[in-house]
């Protein structure tokens, strides 16, 4: 590898550190699940999470993302889907915080949240127009699309990942704190108006 080419990686992995430390769709939910339903949950969503980056970067070698782009309606789809899936989840929030934290079967626990984490991802344009615009400004002319498509996405996933287990740790450590009923019932509250005004940053920051 040369020095201009190691160089070029450095530089695309701190703009993904950077990109996945600002807030967004699935840093809010992954937090608001990790204190709601603890540590465990939240990484069963950041496992989900992962395959959605990794199957948005599949369709990037695939060339899927420049069409969707490319065609209006399609786009515009994708993000009030993920918009709509965004308000879905705060309702979600606001009801789980009126009554009282039911225990769910673990492995049911798992599999929903593993299922969100997966849907919220599929239909994040932010992770979308990642591959579209960011990605393809850091590769290397004359070698092969396809490579540097699926090294750099590889790279981006794990970085992701990395970032969204750090959220759900963090946020799981007060999950202890919010069990009683009054807590729950404000914290719902705080969850649900969280995800609402994530809603409406996507809806704002992707519109064309």
């Amino acid at each position: 590898m040369t020095g201009e080419a190691a160089t070029g990686l450095v530089a695309f992995f701190v703009t993904c550190v950077a990109i996945e430390l600002t807030p967004g769709p699935n840093m809010a939910y992954l937090a608001v699940l990790g204190a709601e339903r603890g540590r465990l949950a939240g990484l069963y969503a950041v496992a989900g999470v992962a395959l959605g980056l990794a199957l948005l970067g599949v369709l990037a070698v695939l060339g899927v993302g420049e069409a969707i782009a490319a065609q209006p309606a399609l786009y515009e789809t994708l993000r009030w889907a993920g918009v709509a899936y965004l308000l879905y989840l705060a309702v979600d929030a606001w009801r789980d915080g009126q009554r009282p934290l039911e225990s769910l079967d673990p492995e049911m626990l798992g599999w929903r949240s593993f299922r969100r984490g997966l849907i919220s991802n599929l239909l994040n344009p932010k992770a979308a127009l990642f591959y579209i615009t960011v990605l393809p400004s850091f590769m290397a002319p004359g070698q092969s699309a396809v490579a540097q498509t699926a090294m750099l996405g590889a790279i981006y996933v794990a970085v992701a990942t990395m970032v969204h287990a750090t959220v759900v740790v963090l946020a799981g450590s007060v999950q202890p704190l919010l069990t009683g009923a009054k807590s729950r019932r404000i914290m719902g509250g705080v969850f649900a108006a969280l995800l609402v005004g994530v809603a409406a940053w996507v809806a704002l920051s992707t519109a064309r």
